[in-house]
């Protein structure tokens, strides 16, 4: 597999398209309207108990109070202290070294359980302040769900200081390699924490695996001496910036080059590239052509098809994918594709198509929570089979966990996949004002973060002294209100004059460009 990431950064926000054999897979965009909160921890207090819910709401400083479930919620009250107070022992908020042997994997490190039946009342009280992770963005009406469980993603390693659990990625399949990798962690591993070894871990050496260990935990040393003097709510460490997280998620060996169209950025990852991956410098470049990057490796037409609901597929069928609050249903139809000579192997090689296409389409447009799938019905099993291990083969390159049922007689496969943040559906569009909310149009802040980006890249390389954004008033309305120091800061950075005017017969959402 040739894998590409393609890094499309201006003023207005960055994006990162993920593109693996020629085809657009994933999309990550980051602007100061819709930066990513999941990952952040926070000083919050208890607002409300919620018995019959068995959960709380937390007031962590955003404009929804998020969400605790009692799963969530350490084993007992002394723990929260031990977050918020530096423990005895080293000094360090470690526990002290003690000749025990090490504690059962998958607990909590040899401290009193609480009782399966405890209820949060006994867990926490209202007023009292916690610290905890956002595990799931605000979506839709609801607030952030948090976690007091803390996880924090390194380069090789996902650190869990409040854990035990210590394991290796189901995805690193060899026996020799996962037993190699375990021996590490055993020998660095000396306070006996929580760690589990990521996918990029694989061939790497003992002492590449201990600095990455030891930087996790004085980050933590560093997250717990902020929380002890922060007022809640207050946030005590965000996560890394969309172009960081790159390096720590998306480069692995398969990747061929990564391509960024921004000099300062250029820079950035080419520190970044020197710091952790001396061997990749060959395949890092600048993009210095006329065309916009995204333009230019077709990724923008890629997403303007991931926001229908319709996609064709190759063979002459077809996807509908629906979205609603509670799930997402996937249709398959056989469309323009009528086959050649059997009936059976016509819906198999559709059906077939659809699986690897479906995969495809997750990882692109974030979908997540319970996913139904109606496959075309087939009469023999063998080919049944045959299509759910081409969508679960697929699926193994989605890096949220997911979970494939078997295929059921009507044809029915559901899937869940971990849902983290918004969709790329709800990131990019809204509600249709004209429809009553039945469609779905491209957002107002998304056209015009679209119209300002075409403007810095035009006014970037032409040297334009001016250009006007002739649009409609609802997008010139939402540049004045909302992007206002945007424009400034591109007006300064550029040496031009950018005027926005109002044009009444344009339909909302419409613009164009004229220079000079």
């Amino acid at each position: 597999m040739k894998r590409e990431i393609i890094v499309n950064s201006s003023l207005v926000e960055t994006r990162v398209a993920v593109v693996e054999d020629g085809t657009l897979v994933e999309l990550l965009i980051d602007n100061s309207h819709s930066q990513s909160l999941a990952g952040n921890i926070y000083k919050g207090r208890v607002l409300k108990i919620l018995p019959g819910m068995q959960a709380a709401f937390v007031d962590i400083g955003l404009a929804r109070d998020a969400f605790l479930y009692v799963r969530d919620i350490y084993e007992e009250m002394e723990d929260y202290e031990q977050l918020l107070t530096l423990g005895e022992g080293n000094g360090e908020g470690e526990a002290p070294d003690q000749e025990e042997p090490p504690p059962r994997r998958g607990s909590q490190r040899n401290r009193p359980r609480r009782p399966s039946h405890a209820s949060i009342e006994e867990l926490i009280q209202e007023g009292q302040e916690v610290l905890v992770q956002v595990a799931r963005e605000p979506l839709g009406t609801k607030g952030a769900r948090i976690t007091s469980h803390i996880t924090l993603p390194g380069r090789y390693l996902v650190y869990m200081p409040t854990e035990s659990h210590v394991g290796v990625s189901r995805k690193i399949e060899s026996e020799g390699e996962r037993s190699r990798l375990k021996q590490i962690i055993e020998e660095v591993n000396v306070p006996r924490e929580g760690v589990i070894v990521r996918t990029a871990g694989i061939g790497r050496s003992k002492a590449e695996i201990q600095a990455d260990f030891e930087f996790l935990r004085s980050t933590w040393r560093q997250i717990k001496s902020k929380a002890e003097t922060a007022k809640a709510p207050a946030m005590v460490q965000k996560d890394l910036d969309l172009i960081f997280r790159i390096f720590r998620d998306l480069i692995t060996k398969d990747v061929a080059r990564l391509v960024v169209d921004s000099a300062e950025e250029y820079e950035r990852c080419l520190e970044y590239t020197e710091t952790l991956f001396p061997e990749m410098r060959q395949l890092l470049f600048l993009y210095t052509e006329d065309e916009p990057i995204f333009k230019s490796f077709g990724i923008e037409k890629e997403i303007e098809k991931a926001l229908r609901s319709k996609v064709w597929l190759k063979s002459g069928g077809y996807l509908v994918i629906e979205q609603t609050e509670a799930l997402v249903s996937v249709d398959i139809n056989t469309g323009k594709y009528v086959g050649k000579h059997d009936f059976e192997e016509t819906i198999l090689k559709t059906n077939r198509e659809a699986a690897r296409e479906i995969a495809r389409q997750v990882r692109l447009r974030d979908l997540g929570g319970i996913i139904i799938i109606d496959f075309i019905d087939m009469a023999r099993q063998e080919n049944r089979d045959k299509v759910m291990a081409d969508l679960k083969e697929a699926l193994k390159a989605d890096r949220s966990p997911t979970n494939v049922s078997l295929l059921s007689e009507l044809g029915l496969v559901e899937m869940t996949r971990k849902r983290v943040r918004q969709g790329l559906n709800q990131s990019l569009s809204q509600t249709c004002a004209a429809c009553g909310g039945l469609g779905w149009v491209r957002s107002t802040a998304s056209i015009a973060h679209q119209a300002l980006r075409e403007v810095e890249w035009r006014m970037g390389r032409k040297g334009l002294p001016r250009v006007k954004i002739r649009a409609a008033p609802d997008l010139t309305e939402w540049m004045k209100a909302e992007e206002a120091e945007i424009l400034e800061r591109l007006q300064q950075s550029l040496g031009g004059e950018i005027d926005l005017v109002p044009e009444e017969t344009y339909p909302p959402g419409k613009y164009s460009l004229l220079e000079g």
